[in-house]
């Protein structure tokens, strides 16, 4: 029986089938009853051609992550990217219906309600792919557009449908600037200028200690292992939040959980050459919730803190890093 879509696809050589795309993404093919429930719920009807997609392998990540595009993204001058394809279900969190479907893009961070959140893209949410039914309304053939968070919520036309995109979609091969990405992180690690936040908590502990050293080293390192400049849930990670944490409270040493996360983005997510340019509210949550749980945080009556050990732990791992 012939395909009723995606004729000049290859579909056994599509998905990436890794233990990462099977725990986050992929979940057992959808049956009709999923489908219109979770319609009614998203306030738009599927296109065809993706539920018969789903129904193949119900979620993943593609081996071809790239689209290209016509106009520069905050992502390239010449093409997106993608994470993985959200399924059709609730039991992912990478799901239409999951915890990080579609309605909580729109309701959580505010992105428009055009459509159907259906990719995310490896900003960790500042830019993610819809279908958009402004023109063709909640019963048509949607388009699939790229929407920029950090160009406040730029909408940019992929593919007419579905289909379109995703027979677009081409491999990293074609747009790999790893190496020259690589070296632009490195420079900015070792010449990048601090944020105006960042700089002035440096000048506020002693000189003695080189913290901007240390900082930058850590830095390299990160570069140096991942290939470019980005703070996840890895060993240096924490150190570079700890490092700001430390910073930020010695500053202002009446600081509550509420305050930190809301100062934390002006450190080194945002605001100067020297900068991840985003970051995952989540990742930076988690770590504090660990180190709390960890007793190297201590709160009292609201006040954050870290904790007198955990402090001189932290001054040996500087000291390290200023000594490469």
């Amino acid at each position: 029986m012939t395909a009723p879509f995606f004729k000049n696809l290859d579909l056994t050589e599509f998905w990436d089938d890794s233990d990462y795309a099977r725990k986050e993404y992929v979940s057992a093919p959808p049956d009709d009853g999923l489908i219109r429930e979770l319609e009614l719920g998203l306030g738009y009807r599927l296109p065809a051609s993706y539920i018969w997609l789903m129904k193949q392998q119900n979620g993943g990540i593609p081996r071809n992550l790239n689209y290209p595009t016509s106009e520069p993204t905050s992502w390239a001058e010449d093409h997106i990217a993608i994470t993985g394809i959200m399924g059709i279900g609730r039991e992912k969190a990478n799901a239409l219906g999951g915890d990080f479907g579609s309605r909580f893009w729109i309701e959580e961070w505010e992105y428009p309600d055009i459509g159907i959140a259906i990719c995310d893209c490896p900003s960790a949410g500042h830019d993610m792919i819809f279908l958009d039914y402004r023109e063709c309304g909640p019963e048509g053939e949607p388009a699939v557009v790229h929407v920029d968070q950090e160009d406040d919520y730029r909408i940019t036309h992929l593919a007419d449908n579905f289909e379109s995109f995703i027979c677009g979609l081409v491999n990293d091969e074609v747009y790999d600037t790893s190496a020259e990405d690589k070296q632009a992180d490195l420079d900015m690690a070792r010449r990048g200028g601090f944020s105006v936040t960042l700089a002035d908590l440096c000048t506020r502990v002693d000189s003695e200690l080189n913290i901007e050293q240390a900082i930058r080293e850590i830095a390299r390192q990160i570069v140096e292992e991942k290939g470019f400049f980005a703070l996840h849930a890895d060993e240096r990670s924490y150190l570079l939040y700890d490092i700001q944490f430390w910073l930020y409270t010695n500053a202002h040493p009446q600081v509550t959980q509420a305050d930190y996360l809301k100062a934390y983005p002006d450190i080194i997510a945002f605001g100067g050459q020297f900068s991840t340019g985003g970051y995952a509210p989540a990742f930076i949550e988690d770590w504090l919730k660990a180190r709390i749980e960890q007793r190297e945080i201590e709160v009292h009556n609201g006040v954050l803190s870290l904790t007198a050990q955990a402090k001189a732990a932290l001054m040996e791992k500087v000291n390290a890093a200023i000594a490469g």
